[in-house]
């Protein structure tokens, strides 16, 4: 496989004995927040394909873009500066932001940092990216620009090939996961899981919690990112190309599962009873979760649990922890901690 080999792979899978007991099913936790510990999450899956691509086009500088504690930008900072190149984001603002978290990583590890509004970041942030690229191209570099949260076509490659590192430590565990869930924010973790399942037949449940945006979304994005990954998995010798067409003939939107009534009040803005429940898995696993995306994603799965709705015929359930303890501590004061 064209890729870089910077993540710490394969990642564990534990079962998360207490929650078990608690709701009466096997759940399970691969830790993807191992996977490194400057780019830890998912992330850095999706990145050892994309700069991959940046280095063998002879790029030197990566451009990228989120929120101001974006996972993605500093796990991008944080490769790039590792791999002796130059990285610039783009971060989505409301005020002047403390320098904390995340945004303090980007800093700290040499990033350049330029910030938009909400409304820019909505309808312009190509546009600001590109012309960002413009110019450091006159300052003599090649730039690569890679998408929000690394969700596009080379992207969701990290993720078609978790799923089949997932199916090898199922062997080994002697166990089989009937679900799978992963909390989506910019699609392309669920879109690359989604994709290995069905093209290798796996079947299994894959089930997308959505922490911004709804359905009908995610469904547009996973179908917009399809046609790219399947001729990346042609030229990388994963399937064939009647495989590839056959596919993209028949996959429709409903082939995509999210579930998108846990986004509460909107992306990385936080309710009461999320934090509670980061808290409460906190002290009873051990284990702990970000604000924006798993706890968002676990919340919504305890609920689900707990009132027998979504996930009531799942008995072996894998939730992919995707990283994200650095956006946790900005919002530390918003805990009650008695």
């Amino acid at each position: 496989m064209r890729k870089l080999r910077l993540a710490n792979l394969p990642t564990k899978i534990e079962r998360m004995v207490r929650w078990s007991a608690e709701k009466g099913v096997n759940i399970y936790i691969k830790r993807d927040d191992q996977t490194g510990s400057e780019w830890n999450g998912n992330k850095i899956r999706k990145l050892e394909f994309a700069i991959y691509e940046a280095r063998d086009q002879g790029c030197d500088l990566l451009i990228t873009c989120g929120g101001i504690q974006s996972n993605h930008c500093r796990a991008t900072v944080a490769a790039a500066t590792r791999l002796g190149m130059k990285a610039a984001v783009l971060l989505r603002i409301e005020e002047e932001p403390p320098l904390e978290g995340n945004y303090f990583l980007d800093r700290l590890m040499g990033a350049d940092v330029r910030f938009c509004t909400r409304p820019e970041y909505g309808n312009n942030r190509t546009e600001i990216m590109e012309e960002m690229a413009q110019n450091y191209r006159k300052e003599g570099y090649k730039p690569y620009i890679i998408p929000e949260g690394a969700s596009y076509d080379v992207g969701a490659l990290g993720y078609y090939h978790c799923m089949k590192e997932i199916v090898g430590q199922e062997k080994e565990m002697g166990i089989t996961f009937d679900t799978i869930v992963v909390a989506t924010g910019s699609g392309g973790t669920h879109t690359g899981l989604t994709l290995a399942n069905m093209l290798l037949g796996y079947g299994k449940r894959v089930v997308g919690m959505a922490v911004c945006d709804d359905n009908a979304y995610f469904k547009n994005v996973a179908m917009q990112m399809t046609p790219g990954a399947l001729n990346y998995l042609v030229e990388h010798g994963e399937i064939g190309r009647e495989q590839a067409e056959e596919f993209a003939a028949k996959v429709s939107p409903s082939d995509f599962e999210y579930i998108d009534g846990y986004v509460g009040v909107g992306y990385a803005k936080s309710r009461p009873e999320e934090l509670e429940h980061i808290k409460r898995i906190a002290a009873l696993e051990g284990i702990v979760f970000d604000p924006v995306y798993t706890g968002k994603a676990t919340y919504g799965l305890d609920c689900e649990l707990r009132k027998g709705g979504a996930f009531e015929e799942s008995n072996n359930i894998l939730f992919i922890h995707t990283g994200g303890i650095f956006g946790l501590f900005p919002v530390s004061r918003s805990f009650r901690l008695e």
